[in-house]
C-alpha cells in the first residue's frame, strides 16, 4: 500500500512513501536519503511518529533507493490502515474463482 510518509535521519526530514506495509514495518521508497542498514529513523505518518530500524537498502538509481524498515515499539495502529485478515478470506476466494473461471475458458478452447 502506498502512503506518504515524513522520514527524519539524524535530524534532517524526507518526504517518502510506502510501497508494502506491515503492522511490524514497510518497505519504503526514498530520494536523496543516506539510509543505511542497522540505521535507526523516525518516521511520521500523520500525527503519530515511530522510530524504525532499517533492515536492508537497495539502490534502485543514484537518487532512489528502497528499505526494508522495522518498527522498534510496536504499538496501536502507526499506519491508519486496517491491516486485519478479515478481507483476505474473500479476497482469495474471489480470486480461487476467477481462477477456476479462466482455467476453463482457456480448456474449452
Amino acid at each position: 500500500m502506498v502512503l506518504p510518509v515524513k522520514v527524519s535521519v539524524d535530524k534532517v526530514t524526507h518526504l517518502a512513501h510506502t510501497v508494502d506495509i506491515t503492522p511490524s514495518g514497510a518497505r519504503l521508497v526514498a530520494y536523496r536519503m543516506p539510509l543505511q542498514p542497522r540505521m535507526i529513523i523516525s518516521l511520521q505518518r500523520g500525527s503519530k511518529k515511530k522510530e524504525f530500524r532499517v533492515e536492508w537498502i537497495k539502490q534502485l538509481s543514484p537518487n532512489e533507493l528502497q528499505a526494508g524498515v522495522e518498527c522498534l515499539q510496536l504499538q496501536g495502529n502507526f499506519w491508519g490502515v486496517d491491516l486485519s485478515d478479515e478481507g483476505s478470506e474473500a479476497d482469495k476466494e474471489s480470486q480461487r474463482a476467477l481462477m477456476t473461471l479462466l482455467s476453463s475458458h482457456s480448456t474449452s478452447k
